[in-house]
């Protein structure tokens, strides 16, 4: 597997990020909502840069059967807290084709958040105009299959520290 990005490099991107996020969120009382389980570490790394004050949740979709999208997504786990007239800050490991992004995104917004931003670790455009989409994006990458970093191929790879491309 070709490493696309190594632990050094996550780690300063994502300190940067969290820096972005700290300004726009001064003086405000963040919700961050980490989607399981691709994007647990980068949402652990992410939030221990923040110094704004915050609260922590997830929830888990599923729309991939190995490499592939299935074409429809599931809400496996919901959200524990309320968000209606919290800023909301949604942390994604990847965008690709926006059926998930779309899908949470309905989600979230009918409970009438008083904002909501997207935070992705990696963005992959599949579909044009999506990227206006994502508030926050760490990296941009081909149109690859990637695992590492919390990101798995059935299950596996999640605990590398790295970001890697199937080959």
């Amino acid at each position: 597997m070709k490493i696309l990005f190594d632990s050094k490099t996550i780690s300063d991107r994502v300190a940067l990020m969290a820096k972005q996020v700290n300004h726009d969120y001064k003086d405000k009382n963040l919700v961050v909502v980490g989607v399981l389980k691709g994007a647990f570490i980068f949402m652990a790394d992410l939030v221990r840069h923040l110094t704004v004050p915050l609260t922590v949740d997830f929830l888990r979709v599923a729309s991939y059967q190995g490499q592939k999208s299935s074409g429809a997504v599931r809400l496996e786990l919901d959200t524990t807290q309320p968000i209606q007239g919290r800023d909301v800050l949604l942390v994604e490991d990847i965008v690709d084709t926006g059926l998930t992004l779309a899908a949470i995104k309905k989600h979230l917004m009918a409970q009438n958040p008083s904002s909501l931003k997207i935070c992705t670790l990696l963005y992959k455009e599949k579909k044009k105009g999506l990227k206006k989409e994502c508030d926050y994006i760490g990296f941009e990458i081909p149109d690859v299959y990637v695992v590492g970093y919390g990101m798995d191929e059935n299950g596996q790879f999640r605990e590398l520290s790295e970001i890697r491309m199937l080959t």
